[in-house]
């Protein structure tokens, strides 16, 4: 080969636009009839480097079309009219299974979310709730039962105090009705009847002015069932300040003053304001007993004495 003949099929062959010069013409270039405008081009997709100057180049196999993300096709794709079949021809894509033909649809098959699934699990965390709510109400329930039984099972402590002996009383004893003195029909020593102040219950509304050093009232008090503990109870008016007398159980001073406090809060001296009562726990004989209350040395006597009565045990009222 001699620089002046560089031989057929040189790369200026190759011009797309060799057919519009002379020396283009002269060296056989024609205008375009195939692919891309290069007169000698072929229907195929080479691979850079492949291109053999000088000789019939070898076809390159094809590769098939791959998919790419989304189902488009991959980028490194043969133009439609090089692929066998010829140009023309139409290339579909189906959508894949799951992918619904958009691109916003599930990916790789994925299904769409099971609401079946989900709806099953809100009916159980409701029927959950319910079934708690009744078991708790029914747990209420059954505890305002058992407080309401236990409330009606116990005493109020108003019941308590006056119907109820208290601790020091005699297990089993049954209460017995015992008798009940006017203070002005007992035995009286220093001390006289009277009637001018409203409010005494004894007969004929009498009292038992107490006020007189040494004044007692002796009460001989038959039918005491048994030996034991009984309550003492005394009924008078008392004003202004606290008033107590010596109180003698057979002969022998009781272990305390008996209190005569001024409970109605009677002031100034109006006794009919000052109508109250007092108990003490003496212990008795059975039979015949004698009960004195008196105005001793050290003691406060200014007290109009109503009455007085026993009850079997130690009790407040």
């Amino acid at each position: 080969m001699t620089p002046g003949n560089n031989g057929a099929s040189t790369p200026e062959d190759d011009d797309p636009f060799g057919y519009l010069y002379a020396d283009g013409q002269a060296n056989g270039a024609q205008p375009p009839s195939g692919g891309y405008g290069y007169p000698n081009s072929v229907n195929r997709v080479r691979p850079v480097g492949t291109r053999q100057y000088g000789q019939q180049a070898a076809a390159a196999p094809t590769a098939p079309p791959q998919q790419g993300a989304y189902g488009r096709p991959n980028a490194y794709y043969a133009a439609p009219e090089t692929l066998p079949g010829g140009g023309g021809v139409t290339t579909t894509v189906s959508p894949q299974p799951g992918h619904g033909g958009s691109r916003g649809g599930n990916r790789g098959g994925r299904r769409g979310p099971n609401t079946k699934g989900l709806l099953i699990g809100a009916i159980a965390v409701v029927a959950a709730v319910v079934v708690g709510i009744a078991v708790a109400m029914t747990a209420s329930g059954g505890e305002d039962d058992k407080s309401g039984d236990q409330a009606g099972a116990t005493p109020t402590q108003s019941q308590s105090a006056e119907a109820s002996p208290s601790a020091g009383s005699t297990a089993g004893q049954s209460e017995t009705e015992l008798p009940t003195a006017d203070a002005a029909g007992l035995q009286l020593s220093g001390a006289a009847a009277a009637s001018d102040v409203a409010g005494a219950q004894s007969d004929g509304g009498s009292y038992v002015g107490m006020n007189a050093p040494g004044a007692s009232v002796t009460w001989n008090v038959d039918g005491v069932p048994e030996d034991g503990a009984y309550t003492l109870f005394a009924r008078y008016s008392a004003v202004d300040e606290d008033q107590s007398m010596t109180l003698t159980i057979n002969g022998k001073a009781f272990g305390s003053k008996l209190n005569l406090g001024n409970f109605a809060g009677a002031k100034d001296g109006d006794f009919t304001k000052g109508w109250t009562e007092t108990y003490a726990y003496p212990t008795l004989h059975k039979g015949s007993n004698t009960i004195s209350v008196s105005c001793a040395d050290g003691d406060k006597c200014n007290v109009l004495l109503d009455q007085l009565w026993l009850k079997e045990g130690q009790v407040k009222r």
